[in-house]
């Protein structure tokens, strides 16, 4: 799809989600500025610093843009201090806001708001859930209604908006594949826990459309799951990254050894291994959107070819 005389600006867009879409958009003939609290290496995009919290200067680039898709918020891959907890949750709700608030003052608001989730939202569960499944217990859960409802509260009349409850997007150039990809190949690729676990995933590739298909579509509005058609379990997702990664063997990581090892050694929370989810989109499936990365093996084996 062309995108020539459109610009599309992504809030919180310095990280490996945001990077990756502006490179996608910038491909196709977008202008693309990023705003961010860090400002990105260059690249074929406009860079804002924004303090992720109040509305200042950087809302002018709102101003006529073609659409907006926020993903600010702090990473979840850290110990889960209180601190840590808190600064989670503000950073996502404060953002959000910021952004809503941001659109109210506009003459010409952006038509469409593009809005991160989780699909971390349904809690820790092995039973497959679609868009219209309770939400779960936990930080999480929490986190993800919250960071939710402050879309809904702020966002202006008139503007559609699309919520992308997204799970474990694989890529070649950040996110959590990179770090199992290297466990696997240096021999410690078995299954974490007790392997039963749900590893909702989405290609990036796919992650990509699906923001595009957001800004584009007129019909997409709502909330949808991000997620490929196919999860697995922990078990077979570690299996299938060996195959994909030329591993035969990997040996596995005990309950107990991961809750040990995580906060120490890989500076992250256990549970982000140890729990998961099934996740399926009903919404996406309805609508007849067609995944180029359905299978997880091709999608892997693609991802770690380079």
């Amino acid at each position: 799809m062309n995108h020539s005389g459109k610009r599309y600006v992504i809030t919180g867009g310095s990280g490996f989600l945001g990077l990756n879409l502006a490179r996608y958009f910038s491909a196709r003939g977008a202008e693309v500025v990023i705003i961010s609290r860090s400002c990105p290496a260059p690249g074929a995009w406009r860079s804002v610093r924004w303090d992720g919290r109040t509305v200042g200067d950087w809302a002018e680039q709102l101003e006529g843009a073609a659409g907006i898709i926020n993903l600010a918020g702090r990473t979840v891959d850290c110990i889960k201090t209180p601190d840590h907890c808190d600064e989670i949750l503000r950073s996502r709700v404060e953002s959000t806001r910021a952004v809503g608030q941001a659109l109210q003052h506009l003459e010409n608001p952006p038509p469409v708001w593009v809005q991160m989730s989780t699909a971390h939202i349904y809690g820790d569960s092995e039973l497959l859930c679609d868009e219209d499944a309770p939400f779960g217990y936990g930080l999480a859960p929490t986190v993800g209604q919250a960071w939710e409802a402050a879309c809904r509260d702020t966002v202006p009349d008139g503007v559609r908006v699309v919520i992308l409850r997204t799970s474990f997007v694989l890529g070649r150039m950040g996110g959590p594949l990179r770090r199992l990809a290297k466990l696997v190949r240096f021999g410690f690729g078995g299954t974490i826990g007790h392997g039963r676990q749900g590893m909702s995933w989405i290609h990036e590739d796919d992650m990509n459309r699906l923001f595009e298909r957001g800004l584009v579509e007129p019909a997409m509005v709502g909330v949808y799951l991000a997620t490929a058609p196919n999860p697995v379990s922990n078990r077979e997702f570690m299996s299938t990254l060996r195959r994909a990664a030329g591993m035969s063997i990997g040996l596995p990581a005990p309950t107990i050894g991961v809750r040990i090892a995580a906060p120490l050694l890989m500076r992250t929370d256990p549970e982000l291994a140890l729990y998961g989810r099934y996740c399926v989109s009903r919404r996406l499936a309805e609508e007849g959107f067609m995944f180029e990365w359905p299978e997880l093996e091709p999608a892997l084996r693609e991802l770690l070819k380079r």
